[in-house]
């Protein structure tokens, strides 16, 4: 197959971005991607066709990032667990639920939110309650 060029894919109509990536991939688009976007899709595979794609070690970074996440390497507590952090002489305390946090009676969607809140300041939750080591 004869990849097209970048300046011919931003010149293509939908039906034409269509049959470009039914080659490319041998699947139908998927639904609602609009134009726009088919065409940075489709210049950017282009382009890794041509040059070879992503850097090996950018990919295996991302590999191990993604193994990370799946084994749960974040802060690792479960719902039903309680965080404590004393923070201007005030003793605060974090309950984990299930999609987040509550303080105060609220839910948070990240640690760093509830720090947010109690501080005032952009934190690092896990790092604001002590679970991850600080690096100088």
């Amino acid at each position: 197959m004869t990849l097209p060029s970048v300046d011919a894919i931003q010149a293509m109509d939908r039906a034409a971005l269509i049959a470009t990536w039914t080659d490319f991939f041998g699947t139908p688009v998927p639904k609602n991607l609009s134009q726009p976007f088919l065409r940075r899709f489709l210049a950017f595979e282009v382009q890794a066709r041509q040059f070879g794609g992503l850097p090996k070690t950018f990919l295996k970074d991302l590999k191990r990032q993604v193994r990370a996440a799946a084994q749960g390497t974040g802060p690792g507590i479960e719902p039903g667990g309680r965080l404590l952090r004393e923070w201007d002489g005030v003793t605060h305390s974090v309950e984990v639920i299930r999609g987040g946090y509550r303080w105060n009676g609220e839910i948070y969607r990240s640690l760093s939110s509830v720090a947010r809140a109690i501080t005032g300041a952009r934190w690092s939750g896990p790092r604001f309650f002590g679970l991850v080591e600080h690096r100088p």
